[in-house]
């Protein structure tokens, strides 16, 4: 069966390039995925697929049935959505949609997903149970696409054992990939706030109330919340990223506005941090005669690997690939909205390698000049393929 997927594989590279390389060029943001959704229905009929609904508005879940419908159930899933990055690469597949590209490799977890949906459908002849195959949007954007996905009942019906996704690593060799056992990704929380003071003439700050003085003494302190307060063996990032004191020279202002975010492992001490967070801000703003509206929008939780089926899948990705080229990870802060996929059934969530040194593809993911080492293609949709007849089998 290995030597069948690869060959498949290499049969419909090249349709598969055209295919990323269509959705790379014309990008859509999270639920606005509409020219996006049209084209993955229309490649789902091209292949055969004729089970397919609708969800969270530009999503779709298509089923693939071997032999035995019944036997056993799984699902694959690729997120749709791109990013609002101007792109400053100069390929012939460069976005044709100004403002807005496919800097997360979204586009290459599309075309992957497509390409194993081909070859299992090809070869459905010789795989007994049901493969479900989700197309998600809105990964970028809280609620998060697969909550939505979730709720709208798109792992019911028939209800998969488990559930598998792939994502670029820019860090990380074409030709290989990662596995992690267990924790592996962060929680994601949005942090708005805005510190009201007294503005006025900075020549004359004892008749203010300096709103940036008190921010930065919040900030640190916030930061000195998170580093003597959190256990030392539970990640923790609490970053910012945005301050906006809309003053002068010589004018300080009536309030300052400020962005961050904070993740972790743990949705305990996350609870916990929330509370802590919040009092420390107040009591602190307020202690120095400001006032402050500290608002929280509660994102993705953490993302976990299962450990027995990450397992079986690293087997069968040595299997196919060869142990030099399976690659074990290390937590990553970063934040993705699988986790809740991962909260709600077995799941494992790896990655793929896409980098390559030689042509100059190092960039990171949400880095205007993202592009990745177009042969990952054919690993990755060999692989999801593998990986889902593999599991079937057990």
């Amino acid at each position: 069966m290995i030597e069948k997927i690869k060959q498949l594989s290499l049969q419909y590279f090249e349709e598969h390039v055209a295919i990323r390389r269509h959705l790379h060029a014309n990008p859509e943001l999270s639920f606005q995925e509409f020219r996006t959704s049209a084209y993955i229905y229309d490649q789902l009929i091209k292949i055969g697929i004729t089970k397919i609904e609708k969800k969270a508005g530009t999503g779709w879940v298509a089923l693939i049935e071997g032999k035995n419908k019944d036997k056993k159930v799984i699902a694959l899933r690729a997120d749709i959505d791109a990013l609002p990055i101007t792109e400053l690469n100069s390929c012939e597949y460069i976005s044709t949609n100004p403002g807005v590209m496919h800097a997360c490799g979204h586009d290459v977890h599309t075309t992957c997903l497509l390409g194993a949906a081909k070859i299992l459908f090809e070869l459905r002849e010789e795989w007994e149970g049901t493969v479900k195959i989700l197309f998600q949007p809105g990964e970028e954007t809280l609620p998060g696409g697969a909550s939505m996905m979730i709720k709208e009942k798109a792992l019911e019906n028939p209800t998969p054992t488990n559930i598998t996704g792939q994502h670029v690593m820019p860090l990380i060799p074409a030709g290989k990939v990662g596995f992690r056992e267990g924790l592996y990704m962060a929680s994601t929380d949005e942090l708005y706030i805005t510190v009201k003071g007294k503005g006025g003439h900075g020549a004359m700050p004892h008749l203010n109330i300096d709103p940036v003085l008190i921010s930065s003494h919040m900030i640190v302190a916030l930061q000195q919340l998170v580093s003597r307060m959190a256990s030392p063996i539970i990640p923790t990032v609490l970053s910012f990223g945005k301050v906006i004191a809309n003053g002068a020279t010589n004018v300080i202002p009536d309030e300052v506005y400020i962005e961050g975010t904070f993740r972790t492992l743990d949705e305990t001490w996350r609870e916990q941090a929330h509370v802590k967070m919040k009092t420390l801000a107040e009591h602190l703003v307020e202690g120095m005669g400001g006032t402050v509206d500290f608002n929280i929008e509660k994102g993705y939780p953490f993302l976990y690997n299962d450990i027995e089926l990450t397992k079986r899948h690293k087997i069968a990705a040595i299997d196919y690939l060869g142990a030099g080229h399976v690659l074990d990870l290390d937590i990553w802060m970063a934040a993705e909205d699988f986790s809740f996929y991962s909260q709600y059934m077995p799941a494992c969530f790896y990655r793929l390698g896409t980098r390559n040194e030689a042509k100059g593809i190092t960039a990171s993911v949400h880095n205007p000049r993202f592009d990745i080492d177009e042969t990952a293609i054919e690993t990755g949709m060999g692989l999801m393929a593998w990986l889902a007849v593999s599991e079937l089998k057990k």
